[in-house]
C-alpha cells in the first residue's frame, strides 16, 4: 500500500509570485496541515520545472509529504519524484505505470462512473472528481454532481479527492460524499495567512467528510 494522505491536497500555483514567496507559501501551508502535493506548470521549462521541482521536494520531504507533478511524467523521472497526476489529456495511466513502475503514485481525474472505472482499472492510485464547484484557475472545468462523487465511492476501491472551487464556507455540500479529501489551489494560495488557512480547511474537511 503506497503511502499517502488525500485529506488536504494543494495544487501549486505560482501566478504572480516571486520564488520566495512561493516557497513560503508551501511551506506555511504544510506547517498548517497540507497532506500532499501537487506541483503544476503549465507554461514554464522543462529544466527550470525540474530545478523548481528537486527543491520543492525537498521541502515537502522535510513534512514527510509527497510532491506528485501534474501531467508530466518525464520530470517526475527526472527529479525523481513520489508520483504525478493526469488529466484527460495527458498521458494514459497504464502507459504512464509502465514507465513509473510499481511504486510511484499516479493520479487520474474523473468525471464520471465509467471513467472512474475505467482509471481504476488502468493502475490509477487515486482519483481527483470534479469540479464541484467552477474554478478560477486557468484549467477547463467541467462541473461535476457531488452525486456523481458518491457513486463512484460506492463503486470503486480506491480513494477520491474532491476537487473545484473548495473552501472552508462551501464543504458543506460535500457531506456523505465518501470521498477521502478536497484538493485546492488559490483557496491556500492566496490565503492571506496560508498557516491558518490551511489548519482551518483541514479542520473543516476532517469534519466535514468524517475522516
Amino acid at each position: 500500500m503506497k503511502d499517502f494522505d488525500l485529506t488536504l491536497y494543494l495544487v501549486t500555483n505560482r501566478d504572480n509570485m516571486t520564488d520566495e514567496d512561493f516557497f513560503e507559501t508551501i511551506e506555511a501551508s504544510l506547517k498548517g496541515g497540507v497532506t500532499l502535493v501537487q506541483l503544476r506548470e503549465k507554461e514554464a521549462p522543462a529544466r527550470e520545472v525540474i530545478e523548481l521541482a528537486k527543491k520543492l521536494k525537498d521541502l515537502c520531504h522535510s513534512y514527510n509529504v509527497p510532491l506528485l507533478i501534474d501531467d508530466r511524467v518525464d520530470i517526475a523521472l527526472a527529479a525523481d519524484l513520489d508520483g504525478v497526476h493526469l488529466g484527460a489529456e495527458d498521458m494514459d495511466v497504464a502507459d504512464a505505470r509502465k514507465i513509473l513502475g510499481p511504486d510511484k503514485i499516479i493520479g487520474s481525474t474523473a468525471k464520471s462512473l465509467d471513467w472512474a472505472k475505467d482509471e481504476e482499472a488502468k493502475g490509477a492510485d487515486y482519483l481527483g472528481v470534479g469540479a464541484i464547484y467552477d474554478t478560477t484557475t486557468h484549467v477547463k472545468t467541467q462541473r461535476t454532481s457531488v452525486a456523481t462523487l458518491r457513486a463512484i465511492n460506492d463503486t470503486i476501491d480506491i480513494p477520491t479527492v474532491a476537487i473545484g472551487g473548495l473552501k472552508i464556507d462551501n464543504l458543506d455540500i460535500l457531506k456523505g460524499s465518501g470521498a477521502s479529501g478536497i484538493s485546492v489551489v488559490s483557496a491556500i494560495m492566496e490565503a492571506v495567512d496560508p498557516y491558518e488557512y490551511a489548519n482551518d480547511l483541514k479542520t473543516k474537511t476532517i469534519e466535514i467528510l468524517q475522516l
